[in-house]
């Protein structure tokens, strides 16, 4: 089956060797922004609780602000959400991958998908 070129862009943000934002980590916001919780968000995510509450960590420690909150408790008292702080650098990762990906079309990429082959050639017999 050939497929169509495509471009796939992925944006990272790096505080030191730490990723502080990247596509899985606003997903992850999102979807702690929508369920009220980690582990909510976590499951919902087909993501372990372990798996979420680190990327959550990580966040926390990135950015000058901690981007998620938390408090204890069961049901209707517990839960995460996100802060002020996290509410702006989703908004703003958000704005930053459409300006991305506005900014990757045009005559540039028609320009480079006009001279990418459909496929990759077979690996040359080694020697």
């Amino acid at each position: 089956m050939v497929c169509a070129p495509t471009l796939k862009l992925k944006l990272q943000l790096l505080c030191g060797e730490e990723i502080a934002m990247g596509p899985g980590k606003a997903d992850l916001l999102d979807a702690i922004a929508a369920h009220g919780s980690i582990s909510a968000a976590a499951r919902a995510m087909d993501m372990s609780y372990r798996r979420a509450w680190l990327l959550v960590d990580a966040m926390n420690r990135c950015w000058v602000s901690p981007l998620v909150e938390t408090s204890p408790g069961r049901a209707k008292s517990g839960g995460a959400r996100l802060t002020p702080a996290g509410v702006q650098a989703l908004a703003d990762y958000r704005s930053l991958q459409a300006a991305a990906a506005d900014a990757a079309g045009g005559p540039l990429l028609t320009a480079l998908l006009a001279n990418l082959a459909d496929e990759p050639r077979p690996r040359a017999a080694s020697k």
